[in-house]
């Protein structure tokens, strides 16, 4: 595995390669992760794919030029991310490739589809925030008075603590998500972290028709792999969607909402090799 920065106009993207294989597949990390999260896949899948990890925006060594919080709350259009792409492909010389998106990666995974179609072979997204990321980050990310409170709660660490506490008991997340959470909120700069990715990507919202079409037309593979036991993203956020997307490949596994590990290699292994 090699490490990387690629400059583009607004942001310095840290990415990872790593695998040797003759496809590419891009990589669009959960909240609180790193571009090595789909690193376990090298020893499976490294002969077929070069795998390319991003840390995303406000995650590890990703900055943007300017992350003042007008910038922020601006937010990022979904071609202005699908330029980076463009570019960055362009960079390393990539002519076609798949995506796989983890929860907030998800959103990322979805926008690529939607604005690149016809660079993408397969589209692979587990725990699908971007099928419907529920009314608490609907509110903190788009809802202007709730975005203005998640920012007033920033200030403070125990206020961020009783928050997930009330969003765990309010079953708005799981214990998993509790802990991914409370390891993000320790320092002033990780609390303003966490406030980002609220707020950055509110535009990078699911456009159903517009991927349904792209999906279609470009006779994309899709595959949506659900945990049976992830209280956050249940595979039920996709039963209206998948009667519209006839296509799809739902998978649900016997796993919680952290579910980047051998089971689910070893199932992609089946649908991929």
């Amino acid at each position: 595995m090699t490490s990387h920065y690629f400059d583009h106009t607004f942001v310095r993207l840290h990415y990872y390669k790593f695998g040797t294989g003759a496809d590419n597949m891009l990589c669009f990390h959960g909240f609180g992760m790193h571009g090595k999260q789909f690193k376990l896949m090298t020893e499976t899948f490294g002969d077929k794919f070069t795998f390319w990890g991003f840390d995303l925006f406000f995650h590890k060594e990703t900055w943007l030029k300017d992350q003042s919080l007008a910038t922020v709350k601006k937010g990022l259009q979904k071609k202005e991310f699908a330029n980076l792409i463009k570019d960055f492909c362009k960079h390393e010389q990539i002519g076609r490739f798949s995506v796989i998106g983890y929860s907030m990666g998800s959103h990322y995974a979805t926008t690529v589809v939607e604005e690149l179609p016809d660079r993408v072979n397969e589209y692979i997204v587990a725990a699908p925030s971007s099928i419907n990321p529920g009314a608490l980050i609907r509110y903190f990310g788009k809802n202007k008075t709730g975005n203005k409170l998640l920012e007033k709660l920033m200030l403070s660490k125990k206020a961020m603590i009783n928050l997930i506490s009330l969003c765990e008991w309010c079953k708005f997340i799981d214990a998993a998500g509790r802990d991914i959470l409370h390891n993000e909120i320790g320092t002033a700069e990780l609390r303003f972290a966490l406030y980002a990715c609220f707020t950055y990507l509110r535009h990078l919202e699911t456009n159903e028709q517009q991927l349904i079409n792209m999906l279609e037309k470009h006779n994309i593979r899709s595959i949506f792999i659900f945990g049976k036991y992830d209280k956050m993203y249940l595979p039920a956020i996709g039963k209206v969607f998948f009667t519209r997307l006839k296509q799809a490949e739902v998978i649900i596994l016997e796993e919680n909402h952290e579910m980047i590990n051998k089971n689910f290699v070893s199932t992609l292994a089946e649908l991929l090799l």
